[in-house]
């Protein structure tokens, strides 16, 4: 794996990978360079066997900000398209990567950095985190972000964040759906490493299998959502990792997982 410029790439023995925002004088904002090493990272450790859990953090005080300002002027519409595309695509991809990713957020999530809490698939906060979609208080707006939080919340929460701009601390993000857990800050790191490292020992294909299912079933009607899973899990059945798994309960032993 390369030399990147605005992230590292640290791989444990447990099979959890962590990434980390590494623009820390700058609280960890998107660029140009951050948003296209970030894209590139999840979709090199999907394909990575010894990476099952993906942990996505931020060096310095915050987790981050959003995204960099200081290149915004002087672009013409389709250059603020092209940008602001970049700008999304590391959250879409986690959408289209079948491993799982945490956030590990402490500090300040602001903007497209509370975009990329909510679009990771699981998040975990220290308690002194806080939480926000800011950009309208610079005349701008997170019409971006908001997508991935409107998946975690309800309408008139998600409009609250979108229209207001403030920051929320991480036992509302809790009690709004925004976030799985809680942590003190002084625990954030161990405690983001034993979650992570639970998830990567269950089997990596009924994992991949119930991840994607997830977002593919998430869009369509009720009934069809519910014949889609059923045909999946009936394949994921025949696998010998199901075989496995189900065997393995009955003779109370720990399964022996095949790599997906």
């Amino acid at each position: 794996m390369h030399h990147y410029e605005t992230i590292i790439v640290e791989k444990q023995p447990n099979k959890v990978t962590t990434v980390t925002l590494n623009r820390p004088e700058k609280l960890n904002t998107f660029n140009l360079t951050l948003a296209k090493e970030l894209n590139e990272i999840l979709w090199t450790l999907n394909d990575d066997a010894e990476t099952r859990v993906i942990v996505i953090k931020g060096a310095g005080k915050a987790f981050c900000a959003g995204i960099d300002v200081s290149d915004f002027f002087g672009k013409s519409t389709t250059e603020y398209r092209e940008w602001i595309d970049w700008m999304e695509k590391p959250l879409v991809t986690i959408s289209r990567i079948a491993k799982p990713v945490i956030a590990q957020v402490h500090g300040v999530a602001a903007a497209n950095g509370c975009g990329l809490v909510a679009a990771c698939d699981l998040a975990i906060a220290s308690d002194d985190a806080r939480m926000g979609l800011t950009a309208i208080n610079v005349g701008l707006n997170c019409v971006g972000p908001v997508v991935a939080v409107r998946r975690s919340l309800g309408r008139k929460r998600a409009l609250e964040m979108l229209l207001f701009g403030e920051l929320i601390s991480s036992k509302d993000a809790l009690d709004m759906g925004l976030i799985n857990r809680v942590v003190p800050r002084e625990s954030l790191d161990e405690e983001t490493q034993q979650w992570a490292a639970r998830l990567a020992e269950k089997s990596p294909l009924a994992v991949y299998v119930a991840k994607t299912g997830f977002y593919t079933a998430e869009d369509m009607d009720y009934y069809r959502a519910f014949d889609y899973m059923n045909e999946i899990f009936a394949r994921l059945c025949s696998t010998e990792d199901a075989q496995e798994g189900v065997r393995a309960f009955l003779e109370k032993r720990k399964p022996e997982w095949k790599e997906r």
